[in-house]
């Protein structure tokens, strides 16, 4: 019986696993990296994958159990999670970078001390965020909109998920420190668990099934804090085990100074980089609501999709820091190069195909959420279909930088076409209306372009990043930031 459950599962891995080869058949890619790129990136995808799905399925139940109103206080709550998400990102970044670059060295005990490192570097950040946003939620939604309903929903969501982001940004050190050791598949195993049991929990917590009572937005919120607990508790036990190329050991040395820097100096860039980007989604979202809750909740469903559908990069992209990593702590800076042109093939081949695909079924993707600005939720989901090569080339070339601890160029190409992203989008704003005024001096950009002036944003500041990564890994300057580094 588990011999006849068993064979599905091992035709889908077997065709998933002819990608490669295929493409090598046809040309595109170099066969014996690019399956080594795609190897770690599957993992990676599935991970991501599920996260996002989950995300997307929180909306897709809070449209239906609350509304457009709820949807976009959610949307608006996320962009404070991923404040506290954003700085994870960049430590572990600067994880990832060191881990591996120190695995590729042989120096298995500094990749150790590493991880610690890491460890008290997050529980310093995210301790006193957590207790700034029990106190301020709803008056950090209410920035954004003067909607009491989304306020009130957005804070309750905010006061009660951003409990768990000390274990979610433990949860993501933890996996970058075992993707840099070249092991992608125990990070998507916690996953296999954690996810659904967070599905399953919303559904319950927000519908109210059973003797449970229906908790709407806070349901989603205490569901998630459920899910990040129990990933936390998993990742400590899998990296206290010492079954693992790398793990965290409880006594010895706590601190070393100049890997603490090293892991800072690569990431705070990133760190800098997801922070910009959060933040200037404000603005970015202040427009939105300007031209109304409906296309607030629009956007917020199909950047849902599009995360999802985006999460090949991801994959690719945790590939190429560790490649480009482990080839260069081995001295190789010529495979190093390889690894990095050769997992971008493979990730905008991969991107361009789901990119067609969102395009197609954009429409029924739309459909499915029964939200009242169906129209505008499709035209979003067709812009972020064109928008996901750029993506993928942004991401990949900025893992392959990642990898090499050169992060300073992607924080540049972020911080230029952030600005310019939310320049353009403020032309889609009604003509004359005032968005400051101070000292007898007023502000009215809009142009009156609406959403066609939103897209345009869009579109400008993906490309944009694209160009920017690419150009700095074709320069080559990355191989002299490593050589600089003092790891490895």
């Amino acid at each position: 019986m588990t011999s006849q459950r068993s064979r599905p599962v091992r035709a889908l891995r077997d065709l998933l696993y002819a990608f490669p080869p295929l493409l090598a058949r046809l040309g595109l890619v170099d066969r014996e990296r690019a399956s080594r790129a795609f190897d770690l990136a599957v993992p990676v995808m599935v991970t991501g994958g599920l996260r996002t799905l989950l995300r997307a399925l929180d909306f897709f139940m809070i449209s239906l159990a609350l509304g457009d109103a709820a949807v976009a206080g959610l949307e608006i709550g996320f962009q404070y999670w991923f404040v506290g998400f954003g700085l994870a990102l960049g430590v572990s970044s600067g994880t990832i970078s060191v881990v591996s670059r120190l695995k590729g060295a042989g120096e298995h005990g500094k990749a150790d001390l590493a991880l610690k490192i890491s460890l008290w570097i997050a529980l310093a950040i995210t301790i006193p965020l957590t207790v700034f946003t029990w106190f301020g939620a709803e008056g950090m939604i209410g920035l954004l909109t003067d909607d009491g309903a989304t306020i009130r929903l957005g804070g309750t969501y905010l006061r009660i998920v951003m409990l768990s982001v000390s274990f979610r940004f433990w949860s993501v050190v933890a996996a970058r420190a075992l993707e840099g050791s070249g092991d992608t598949r125990t990070p998507m195993r916690v996953r296999l668990w954690t996810i659904p049991t967070n599905a399953i929990l919303n559904a319950v917590l927000i519908f109210g099934l059973g003797p449970v009572p229906a908790l709407g937005v806070a349901g989603a919120a205490w569901g998630t804090v459920a899910a990040n607990v129990l990933a936390g508790g998993l990742f400590t036990w899998v990296i206290l085990s010492g079954d693992k190329e790398v793990r965290l050991r409880r006594g010895g040395r706590q601190w070393d100074a100049d890997l603490a820097g090293e892991i800072v100096r690569v990431g705070w860039p990133l760190s800098s980089t997801w922070l910009i980007r959060t933040f200037g989604r404000f603005p970015f979202l202040f427009v939105l609501a300007e031209l109304g809750t409906g296309v607030v909740a629009a956007y917020a469903i199909a950047r849902r999709v599009m995360l999802l559908a985006m999460m090949p990069a991801w994959g690719y992209s945790t590939a190429a820091s560790t490649l480009v990593g482990q080839s260069l702590g081995g001295g190789d800076e010529r495979e190093a190069e390889s690894y990095g042109w050769q997992t971008l093939r493979i990730g905008v081949i991969t991107q361009a195909l789901i990119g067609g695909a969102l395009v197609l079924a954009a429409g029924p993707i739309a459909v499915l959420f029964r939200t009242g600005a169906t129209e505008m939720t499709v035209e979003f989901i067709r812009v972020f279909g064109v928008a996901v090569v750029g993506y993928s080339i942004a991401r990949v070339m900025r893992g392959a930088l990642r990898g090499a601890g050169d992060t300073l160029w992607p924080l540049y190409g972020i911080s230029l076409f952030t600005v310019a992203r939310i320049a353009v989008a403020f032309l889609a704003l009604p003509s004359g209306l005032v968005v400051v005024r101070l000292f007898g001096w007023s502000l009215a950009p809009g142009l009156g372009l609406g959403l066609a002036g939103v897209w345009a944003a869009i579109l400008l500041d993906v490309y944009g990043r694209a160009a920017v990564n690419a150009f700095r890994f074709r320069s080559g300057e990355w191989r002299r930031v490593a050589r600089d580094s003092a790891v490895a």
